[in-house]
């Protein structure tokens, strides 16, 4: 029996007057209208706003003010054009320390809902650049006959469309002030409806643009993209399929990309679509803070779980008796591996493993770990946590992109394995955004 598809809700078309109570995970205003809660985008909680539906559910709707009808003090004016279009910032219209109050205020909370456990002390968060701050980024890409252009940069705020962007504030300025030119120089290639993607990835004294590319490139093309690439002392390169097809234009050389950590005395290597950290100011502090937490000496025997290509491992190394590093990404791993060798560190060993499975009975899971590092991306750490019973390491260090699951971890650390919640901190690693980086320290009990 075919199924009757659901009709779409008719939205109200007048403006709706309401006041915010409070701020939602992602930023946005929370308000409600009969019963029923509205997030609202760029709304401060105490604010009268007017604001129209943009989408109404069973349990929720959404909205967009129309007309701020009174002022929140930590409101400023956004710094960019395209704020309220472009789906890459939510927080430009909050005063900078007002950004870093409201993230820690939800990592309290989270802790609090989520894991049942009381924060006993807050590191002072970790703050750097508010602008030009993001080297890493994945950026669409999509001619536009009925514009005659090609647009380069984010989709649109909760859309699929690329916005018409002129630049981004929030990039470092070697891409984000040439959006127009890049798109400019796509427009004139044969193969300009065949590119859906640029990944970005700027290094301390380089810069990589990997174009994807459905259909190969003529010569003439590669051509014109040579030209552009040296006028803008960039390097471009192509993929054809997946990342391990990134490689340098025709002719020209492969460009090094690299990031060093001075207080350590390392520098990493790193291709054009391996994940490292967008925001290298912070990403240094955060290192520091591990680094310090940890309090490491000669006798520890570390474990770091999520490693990466090492940008917590090596730094711990230089420090700590022995370090092993693990990550699921083989590719990373051998990198790591590569650049231990680079930075001459002997102490540390890595190994691939999927650590949302049952590790127990690999070679490096059988041994004693003192003290243990945990980096895991946004699902967070859960299914590694039953293995710390055994380990019973003195100390952990949880580093977080996503409050909710560090707080459920939290929960079990302390209340199911024995440990004692020391303190908790935000890290500013995502400016103008709602994304929350956060730390926390756990010693045994």
């Amino acid at each position: 029996m075919a199924r009757t598809r659901n009709k779409t809700r008719k939205l109200p078309d007048q403006p709706v007057t309401v006041t915010i109570e409070s701020l939602a995970h992602d930023g946005r205003g929370v308000a409600h209208v009969d019963g029923k809660v509205i997030f609202i985008d760029e709304a401060l909680p105490g604010e009268a706003v007017e604001f129209i539906y943009t989408d109404s559910r069973k349990d929720y709707a959404e909205g967009k003010v129309v007309t701020l009808l009174s002022r929140a003090a930590d409101r400023v004016e956004p710094l960019c054009a395209h704020y309220g279009t472009c789906g890459g910032c939510s927080f430009q219209h909050v005063e900078s320390a007002a950004q870093i109050r409201i993230k820690q205020d939800l990592l309290l909370e989270q802790f609090k809902r989520i894991g049942k456990v009381t924060i006993p002390e807050l590191w002072e968060p970790l703050q750097g650049p508010h602008w030009g701050y993001r080297r890493k980024a994945r950026m669409g890409v999509k001619y536009v006959a009925k514009k005659g252009r090609v647009l380069v940069g984010f989709r649109e705020r909760r859309h699929q469309y690329l916005a018409e962007l002129d630049s981004c504030v929030v990039m470092h300025p070697l891409v984000g002030t040439r959006l127009l030119a890049l798109g400019e120089m796509i427009a004139g290639l044969s193969i300009r409806e065949q590119i859906p993607q640029i990944e970005v990835a700027i290094g301390d004294d380089s810069c990589v643009l990997a174009v994807r590319v459905l259909t190969p490139p003529s010569a003439e093309d590669i051509e014109k993209m040579r030209r552009f690439a040296h006028a803008e002392s960039i390097s471009l390169c192509l993929q054809s399929k997946g990342p391990d097809t990134i490689t340098p234009l025709p002719g020209e050389p492969e460009i090094p990309l690299s990031y060093r950590l001075p207080d350590q005395g390392l520098e990493f290597l790193f291709r054009p679509a391996m994940f490292t950290q967008v925001n290298y100011d912070i990403n240094r502090q955060m290192i520091n803070r591990v680094l310090a937490a940890l309090d490491l000496n000669a006798n520890d025997q570390v474990l770091d779980l999520f490693c990466g290509l090492g940008n917590f491992t090596l730094p711990m190394a230089t420090l700590a008796g022995h370090v092993v590093g693990i990550e699921g990404d083989q590719p990373l791993v051998n990198h790591a591996k590569a650049n231990a060798a680079h930075n001459g560190i002997a102490n540390v060993e890595f190994y691939a493993a999927d650590l949302s499975k049952d590790v127990s009975d690999q070679p490096w899971a059988m041994r004693k770990y003192n003290k243990i590092l945990l980096d895991p991306s946004r699902a967070g750490a859960s299914e590694v946590l039953p293995n710390i019973a055994r380990w019973q390491p003195e100390q952990i260090v949880y580093v977080s992109c996503n409050p909710s699951t560090l707080a459920r971890d939290a929960g079990i650390l302390v209340n199911e394995l024995g440990y004692r919640l020391i303190r908790v901190g935000v890290m500013d690693m995502f400016p103008q955004t709602g994304h929350v980086e956060s730390m926390a320290l756990f010693k045994k009990a």
